[in-house]
């Protein structure tokens, strides 16, 4: 049941930050965006992952290593559609809101991928259960299942997407075009699942795909407005759903006194994580383009935490891991969004300029 809720969750989630993102500004930025959710998700989620399993060993609360690098693919994927109105009215260049957005949409595709990857090796993938063992420690196999997944799944969310395309195309009814959005997202997700593609990496090109090309070809003024608005409070009512259900968990979860001092030093680790990885891509980078003064700072502290990781969360099986890593998801969700969240219109104002020469 966990699975099925997450499964739904997570695609409305991944379709309501794509369709609003514009690909020719993601096209400007392409380099940093590439670079932070591919090299930095992976980096964060190793980073995180390891350092989790050295702390909690330390802490007496030894947990396996596979089961730390779910806890850092599922906390890794950064959720800043809520601090982008902080952003701009805050005054932030508009490059860092484009790298934020950006990222977030593709490190929350990737970050998924990883954490089902993750999820088969370590065997608590039920469906996949036999397949785990001729993965674990197959490098190669791994990869051609990524690349198999991911390229498939954007051949069937391109197809899935020009058909809905037509269909917008030939209507002129709101009510009906924000259906066709719904059913898109829903129905690719659930195909894409079932015949083992990636199916959070075909809802983002599909969204991306309708919130362009349908957006300014197959829509009207009027339909626009409402499927943004739709979507918009489909993202904010998911993301009241998720919190309210991690806390129901923590309910009933056995917390102990050291899983309160493991919490909070899982919010310095992935904090730490965050910059080291944002630091190792944006400071190379000024090099080649002109970043936006302040624009490590602002990356790493803006960079919150939110739905996609609370849904993930709730996804993994019963294991006797599972309550540790629901507690360490919480306090660090709470605290980005809570700390981070407040704060970051400060930051920006502090560190954030003009593009850098």
């Amino acid at each position: 049941p966990g699975y099925a809720v997450a499964v739904v969750l997570t695609a409305f989630l991944l379709f309501a930050g794509s369709i609003h993102v514009k690909l020719d500004e993601l096209g400007r930025e392409w380099p940093a965006i590439s670079l932070l959710a591919v090299v930095g998700t992976l980096s964060s989620t190793f980073i995180v992952g390891g350092a989790t399993w050295a702390v909690l060993g330390w802490l007496d609360l030894a947990i396996p290593l596979l089961h730390a690098l779910l806890f850092g693919a599922l906390i890794s994927p950064t959720d800043p559609i809520a601090v982008l109105g902080l952003m701009k009215a805050a005054g932030a260049p508009r490059q860092l809101e484009v790298q934020m957005a950006g990222e977030s949409l593709f490190n929350d595709g990737l970050g998924v991928v990883i954490f089902l990857v993750l999820l088969q090796l370590a065997g608590l993938d039920g469906a996949h259960g036999a397949a785990a063992a001729a993965l674990s420690f197959d490098v190669g196999a791994v990869g051609m299942l990524l690349l198999k997944e991911v390229g498939g799944a954007v051949v069937l969310a391109m197809a899935a997407g020009m058909v809905t395309y037509q269909m917008l195309r030939r209507v002129d009814n709101y009510q009906v075009e924000v259906l066709l959005t719904l059913a898109l997202a829903m129905g690719l997700y659930a195909l894409a699942d079932a015949l083992h593609l990636s199916a959070p990496i075909a809802v983002v090109v599909a969204g991306l795909f309708v919130g362009n090309r349908g957006r300014t070809f197959a829509m009207s003024e009027k339909t626009r407005e409402h499927v943004d608005t739709f979507w918009e409070l489909v993202d904010e009512i998911l993301n009241v759903v998720l919190f309210l259900l991690i806390g129901l968990e923590l309910l009933v979860l056995p917390i102990e006194r050291g899983w309160l001092v493991a919490g909070a030093l899982a919010i310095l680790i992935v904090l730490s994580a965050r910059w080291l990885s944002v630091a190792a891509i944006i400071g190379p980078l000024r090099s080649v383009t002109a970043q936006a003064k302040g624009a490590i700072a602002v990356l790493t502290w803006g960079g919150l935490r939110g739905g996609i990781s609370v849904a993930m969360a709730l996804s993994l099986p019963a294991d006797e891991s599972r309550s540790l890593i629901l507690t360490l998801t919480y306090f660090v969700v709470v605290f980005s969004i809570l700390v981070r969240g407040l704060t970051v219109g400060r930051v920006i104002r502090m560190t954030s300029g003009p593009p850098a020469a």
